[in-house]
């Protein structure tokens, strides 16, 4: 059986007492809610080595790291530094998106390289193999290369993968009798467009999606119901092919359930922030509580060279609202492939999102860390707000770059006129008196 169908059977598995012994919950806990759909485990049988991660509610919000080759830029080695400055930063998921050079050999590679749970598209590699192998454009794909991708992917160990299987021929239809600025800006969706629109065939990943179901289930990977649609703009949030796409998505994830697969929706993409909770309690609602996988989502279309920060604010709200696991955005969306510190500065942002969100929560453990931290700042004990930092290692640079060293009381913004110092001063003069 598979985890999920233990879970509906009342059994609590090896599996899930390790998952809830990493997140501190009550294994019982953690089976009710993944009988219920609501929490999934990531973790492929084939995954020799990996952790089992646990998405979904009542637990910490996750973080995953984009990483992956291009046709411009094809080094296994920057991609293994990539994943293993993104497992450093503390990235919970890293996602292998390669598109050039040796792909076999770049996932097989971040596989042995780290534990972290492993997320893939397989439609990707799919269409770079029709490309590069076979000579053929993508849209000259068969039915049989699309699958091939997939078992590909799960023979290999990924732990979940994207599926476009709501990029359907009515969705479509909708984009285009509504209007879009940026139209499909998904590239797993694209392809799924151009593909169907060139076959005058629906998409096969929802025409079969039984298959897919029985393909993925010797392996208990999560599947990760992709957004096609996801806007790519403000001016395209939440319209009727973005809709559309989620509503098919819910009833693939019921689908799916009642396979015992076990199911996560992705999500959007450019959000204006008024419409960002609106958008998780739709999906949660419409998807019947499934954990949300959210890009950003990006709050503004205005900041290329601070796409982190614009994802980290549309996140925070997110995650606040309802949704479980975070992608992250790098300082080079929409510009280039990130750099190893381009990984590193996107994950910290998503985290910073993350921990925000757990607050709201009221995550057992989030807030106190914060307390923590206040206490540590009254006392001027810069040992314990170092230890306490979501980035020691840069918060102690920034210290030592002032020309002051961790026994100096106050930092350089305001020396002696420390308001902590001062107050400090006046309890011992008060103690004196």
């Amino acid at each position: 059986m598979t985890q999920l169908e233990m879970a509906r059977n009342g059994q609590i598995s090896d599996l899930m007492r390790q998952a809830a012994q990493i997140e501190n919950i009550d294994p019982e806990i953690l089976r009710q809610r993944l009988a219920a759909g609501t929490v999934v485990i990531c973790l492929n049988k084939r995954h020799k080595g990996g952790k089992p991660l646990a998405v979904g509610e009542g637990l910490r919000t996750k973080t995953n790291a984009n990483i992956g080759t291009s046709q411009d830029d094809t080094s296994i080695d920057k991609e293994l530094e990539k994943a293993k400055v993104a497992q450093a930063a503390g990235a919970d998921a890293l996602m292998d998106l390669s598109t050039g050079g040796p792909i076999d050999e770049i996932r097989a590679a971040v596989i042995a390289e780290t534990d972290l749970c492993i997320g893939s598209v397989p439609l990707y590699q799919a269409a770079c193999d029709a490309i590069l192998h076979q000579g053929k454009p993508i849209v000259d794909m068969t039915v049989e290369d699309i699958f091939a991708g997939v078992k590909k992917h799960l023979d290999d160990g990924v732990d979940f993968i994207t599926v476009h299987c709501g990029v359907t021929r009515e969705t479509v239809a909708r984009m285009e009798n509504e209007g879009r600025i940026m139209e499909v800006v998904s590239r797993g969706g694209s392809f799924t467009v151009g593909w169907m629109l060139h076959n005058n065939a629906e998409n096969p990943l929802y025409e079969y999606f039984d298959r897919l179901l029985e393909l993925v289930r010797p392996y208990d990977a999560v599947l990760s119901l992709g957004d096609g649609f996801r806007p790519g703009c403000l001016a395209d949030a939440t319209d009727r092919a973005q809709i559309q796409e989620l509503l098919i998505l819910g009833e693939l994830t019921q689908r799916a359930q009642n396979a015992g697969i076990q199911v996560m929706i992705e999500g959007p993409g450019h959000v204006p922030l008024n419409q960002v909770e609106a958008n998780i309690k739709l999906q949660k609602r419409l998807c019947h509580g499934a954990p949300f996988y959210v890009l950003g989502p990006l709050v503004t279309d205005i900041a290329p060279g601070y796409d982190h920060i614009t994802s980290a604010i549309g996140g925070a709200i997110a995650g606040a609202a309802g949704a479980d696991f975070l992608c992250y955005v790098t300082p080079s969306e929409h510009l280039r492939l990130p750099t190893v510190e381009d990984v590193h500065e996107g994950v910290m942002a998503a985290r910073i999102a993350a921990h925000a969100a757990d607050i709201v929560k009221g995550l057992p453990g989030a807030i106190e860390k914060d307390h923590a931290m206040a206490k540590a700042r009254k006392e001027l004990d810069w040992k314990t707000q170092f230890e306490l930092a979501i980035d020691p290692e840069k918060a102690r640079r920034l210290r030592a770059e002032s020309g002051v060293d961790e026994e100096h009381g106050a930092c350089t913004m305001c020396g002696s006129l420390c308001a902590y110092k001062v107050m400090n001063e006046r309890k011992t003069v008060q103690k004196g008196a």
